[in-house]
């Protein structure tokens, strides 16, 4: 079944531009808005299955693309949510996200290919997750444990990896350990942040937010 998509930004042409790519791809673009409101109403209305969302839209050109999408994750559940931006927001990302990294997606627009920003439409219209290594990787550097997750120096270690995007064995590869001691790490992250057995590449996204959210 064709995904249906409403696209949310300020700016009429980069809209156009991701409808074409969308079109393109399969997607049925049914609605175009350039400010929270009108996005509001129009998911409200036409119930589609994607929404791709401008963080900083009319009429303060702030964080209005950001809270409607918190809002749209609460309403209406059932709609996957795909952010964009071009400024690191990292500190809303866990807001967004809430407790479940499903069908939501934050990318900056600088750093997004063509390939990519199709692929991560696919990724979070089907129920993943799709979030920008330097994103979750800020969070992780500018914010500081205090003690509730019991992680050790090295689980950090991995897990700060992990924020970045990095694969098992990359990180086994940079800490010069075997990919099985590094599963063997993120089997303890993942009990010790009481994490539910669920999609490997969920957990990796979960694990990041549970360990900042205690900080």
């Amino acid at each position: 079944m064709t995904k249906r998509v409403v696209l949310a930004d300020d700016m009429t042409l980069f809209r156009q531009l991701l409808a074409q790519y969308l079109t393109g791809a399969g997607y049925h673009v049914v609605g175009q808005a350039e400010d929270g409101k009108s996005l509001r109403d129009m998911v409200s209305a036409l119930h589609p299955d994607l929404a791709v969302v401008d963080i900083r839209m009319p009429p303060a050109g702030r964080l209005e693309g950001l809270e409607t999408a918190v809002w749209l994750r609460a309403r209406h559940p059932g709609v996957a949510v795909l952010l964009l931006s071009e400024y690191l927001e990292a500190a809303h990302l866990a807001t967004l996200v809430g407790g479940q990294a499903t069908g939501v997606g934050y990318l900056l627009k600088n750093r997004v290919s063509d390939k990519d920003f199709l692929a991560a439409v696919e990724r979070v219209a089907g129920g993943g997750c799709a979030v920008d290594p330097e994103v979750v990787s800020l969070m992780l550097a500018t914010r500081r444990r205090d003690g509730s997750a019991d992680l050790t120096p090295r689980e950090r270690e991995v897990l700060a990896l992990m924020a970045e995007g990095w694969s098992n064995q990359a990180i086994a590869d940079r800490l010069h350990l075997t990919p099985k001691t590094v599963e063997t790490h993120i089997r303890s992250i993942f009990q010790s942040l009481g994490l539910a057995t669920e999609a490997e590449h969920h957990r990796r996204v979960l694990a990041v937010l549970t360990y900042l959210r205690s900080t």
